[in-house]
């Protein structure tokens, strides 16, 4: 559906024409969120601009914000200019992730709900122009942002200008999905009045200064999306041990019988853990809490089991996205799109006490968790919202196969290569061979309940190996390790691709 006013047509411009009015050196904040609705038209018109204006001598500098990863059109296409010079704070592009790695692009790696503040005060550059893709712009400066919220209200607020993409993939009934309220991020700022995933509190668009919207561009261009995977066994063993705890939690009286909300990270894993749900005759109707919902949300549905998806983006599949489109007024009630300043704000994910699940790439055996580094060096992703979620909701789970690369990969290790999540934070470790519960246990028995019931049998003798050889030789017998060859697993694996 073609959107227009007269405020709209005033502004109406090309691709082309907005790359042109872009700075040289400049710093941008861009909508997106893993990776929905992020703009499409701008960028590759901006990286084309770059490339011709590159052979005549001139120079370019770009610093990109987002909400988190973005599409090829935005993250790829600029990273391939070889302009850009800082990407906060998540990626997913396999292009930037290079550049990353190879030393080219500057990335800095942040917890999702620290962005804001370190733009508010100062500590990262300011804004020069916020490109963003919304469904509809008013006169009086209303954007209504189109299927993610992420970080766009407060690069709207901050930019000195402002550039729309106006999407006209998504229906007008999108117009009401948002709840809009940006916290303050000083001492003295108030509470955030959520107290339950469905409250809403802001409005369903963001207000701007109509006067520094300097160019609105149409799109009918549609997000990348990837179609998701049936659950392997190792997934579907995974949620099985999960749901299993969570039902024993119940007995235990350590989780209400109503439950808490759910948060979920992104991937096959956490699908599993919602598509097992959906289909488990013990679980009944649940609320989330989260940063993105995916197709396995149309499970939960079809059961009769979703009360409310409370989230920063919605991360359809081509197929789920028409889906969404046919049921997009009804669905109404069951979906809240927030500020990512919100859906990772620490303030409510305590006071709500989320059961939070996520991935990781390692763990080690006293529980220290690697979510970002492969090999310890090589940025694979981000942290992206799971620090906020693991150190304050009121029950962390951390999941993953106990083994990669074709067995080549232990994921359960003497000593993280890199620590993303202190042993201080995790509560459960989970994969497809079993589920060590943490809670309550010093260091030692950590390390015999993660040896024992997650790693794959393949490497569990040589983890209890390690184990006893490390309280043997190590000095403090608090935390027994053998340092010589806390990370000769690495090693290996880097000299011969193997750690076995």
């Amino acid at each position: 559906m073609t959107v227009t006013n007269p405020f709209i047509e005033s502004r109406l411009k090309s691709p082309e024409e907005v790359a042109l009015l872009l700075p040289r050196d400049v710093t941008l904040g861009c909508s997106g969120f893993t990776p929905a609705g992020y703009p499409k038209l701008i960028p590759p018109a901006f990286a084309k601009r770059i490339e011709t204006e590159q052979k005549q001598g001139h120079e370019f500098s770009i610093r990109l914000y987002a909400g988190a990863s973005t599409g090829e059109e935005l993250d790829g296409a600029l990273a391939k200019t070889g302009a850009l010079k800082l990407r906060i704070p998540y990626q997913s592009n396999s292009y930037l992730r290079n550049q990353i790695n190879a030393g080219n692009v500057d990335f800095i790696d942040m917890h999702l709900s620290h962005v804001v503040k370190y733009i508010e005060h100062g500590i990262l550059p300011s804004i020069d122009a916020a490109i963003v893709e919304a469904v509809d712009v008013t006169s009086d400066g209303k954007v209504y942002l189109t299927t993610s919220s992420g970080m766009s209200a407060t690069y709207l607020q901050k930019a000195k200008e402002i550039y729309i993409e106006l999407s006209d993939v998504h229906p007008q009934e999108l117009k009401g999905y948002h709840d809009i309220y940006l916290p303050t991020h000083h001492s003295k700022g108030g509470p955030i009045p959520i107290l339950s995933p469905d409250d809403r509190i802001g409005q369903p668009y963001v207000q701007v200064d109509p006067s520094l919207i300097k160019g609105i561009v149409r799109s009918s261009a549609r997000d990348a999306s990837a179609e998701f995977k049936a659950p392997d066994a190792d997934c579907i063993a995974i949620a099985d041990h999960v749901l299993e705890f969570i039902r024993d939690e119940i007995k235990k009286g350590r989780i209400p019988k109503e439950y808490l909300p759910f948060q979920n990270g992104v991937g096959n894993i956490a699908n599993a853990v919602l598509g097992s749900m959906a289909k488990n005759d013990h679980f009944h109707e649940i609320q989330m809490y989260t940063e993105v919902v995916q197709d396995s949300a149309f499970d939960l549905i079809d059961a009769g089991k979703l009360q409310v998806a409370s989230t920063s983006a919605l991360t359809f599949s081509g197929k789920g996205l028409e889906r969404f489109h046919k049921n997009i007024n009804e669905w109404k009630s069951k979906f809240i799109i927030r500020p990512q300043e919100i859906s990772n704000h620490p303030e409510v994910i305590r006071r709500m006490g989320l059961i939070a699940m996520n991935t990781a790439l390692e763990v080690d055996i006293y529980g220290n968790v690697n979510s970002t580094h492969v090999m310890g060096t090589s940025m694979m992703n981000g942290i992206g919202g799971s620090g906020d979620f693991t150190r304050n909701s009121h029950l962390c789970i951390f999941m993953t196969p106990s083994l990669a690369k074709n067995g080549d990969i232990s994921a359960i290790v003497p000593f993280v290569s890199h620590t993303d999540h202190s042993e201080h934070s995790t509560m459960i470790i989970v994969t497809e061979q079993g589920l060590a519960d943490l809670r309550g246990c010093p260091p030692k028995k950590r390390a015999e309940l993660i040896i024992e019931k997650c790693a794959h049998p393949s490497y569990r003798d040589r983890l209890r190996s390690y184990y006893e050889t490390a309280k043997q030789v190590s000095k403090g017998k608090h935390t027994p390790h053998h340092l010589e060859e806390a990370l000769s697993w690495h090693v290996r694996f880097l000299k011969t691709g193997s750690m076995k």
